[in-house]
């Protein structure tokens, strides 16, 4: 029996720093039927280059600079404590994506089943190392990276339990650069669970990575994609989350096990229209 896909809906920092808009996130990924609910977790003093810093910004909050906006938008222990209370109340895990150390020490005070490194931060062997050590399960997103850098990711992390996710860094992704062949290449080489960070516009590719051998589906889910932010314009809005959690469960069953046989079904029509 094939594998159950474990579906990731990645809030990131698509709540805008607003509560109330990741609790009704969090609803609609329950009710999707999604595994678990995914954020991003950055220390920006930390994370903002100093060249940005001070780099004047209009936010929906006025004009600031790119480190305020940052500290605007970024979830602290008050609202991940309660991210964590809502998140067992509904049904429902979470985990994070840590951009820095701080980030990861600050994710290892919770019981998250999982530390997702971001495709922009597989070449950070310092994090990567500490990653290892922390005793959870590494998903690894492989998007703009070459092999010899995977390999090197690989071979950092290769003594954990981890998977890595075939992925295409352009937000929105085109269709003609998904490439998802590259999922059965990354499990030959890598033997490993290997699933797939859909940024495109539609749903049916996501779907056919079920097809291809992913067991780990992650997208972006939102509100509105009209929404304010970097991220909107890829997330999948609420309808959009139901229908692919749906599409993805129904191929599930269709797949089957690849042994030709009759059905029970079968046997009934066979004994009324074959000769």
């Amino acid at each position: 029996m094939k594998k159950k896909t474990y579906i990731i809906a990645e809030i990131g920092i698509n709540h805008n720093g607003d509560l109330n808009i990741t609790k009704q996130l969090i609803d609609i990924a329950k009710v999707a039927g999604c595994d678990s609910v995914k954020f991003q977790k950055r220390n920006p003093d930390v994370c903002v280059p100093e060249s940005q810093k001070s780099v004047m910004r209009d936010t929906p909050w006025g004009r600031m600079t790119y480190l305020d906006y940052k500290h605007k938008i970024e979830f602290g222990k008050e609202e991940y404590d309660e991210i964590d209370r809502y998140c067992k109340e509904r049904g429902i895990r979470w985990s994070a994506s840590p951009w820095d150390l701080d980030s990861l020490k600050f994710l290892q005070g919770y019981d998250i089943p999982y530390i997702k490194i971001p495709s922009a931060l597989l070449t950070d062997d310092d994090l990567l190392q500490h990653c290892r050590y922390s005793g959870k399960r590494i998903i690894l997103s492989t998007g703009m990276s070459t092999i010899s850098e995977i390999d090197k990711a690989v071979e950092t992390i290769h003594n954990c339990d981890y998977a890595l996710l075939h992925c295409n860094s352009t937000y929105p992704a085109p269709n003609e650069d998904l490439n998802l062949n590259c999922i059965k290449m990354l499990k030959d080489r890598y033997n490993c669970e290997v699933g797939y960070s859909g940024h495109e516009f539609g749903l049916s590719t996501t779907i056919a990575s079920v097809c291809l051998g992913a067991t780990i589906i992650e997208r972006h889910i939102t509100l509105d994609r009209t929404t304010w932010g970097t991220d909107q314009m890829c997330s999948v809005e609420p309808q959009g989350l139901i229908k692919l959690v749906r599409g993805i469960r129904e191929l599930e069953d269709a797949l089957g096990d690849g042994v030709k046989q009759i059905t029970e079904k079968e046997k009934i029509i066979r004994e009324k229209l074959r000769k």
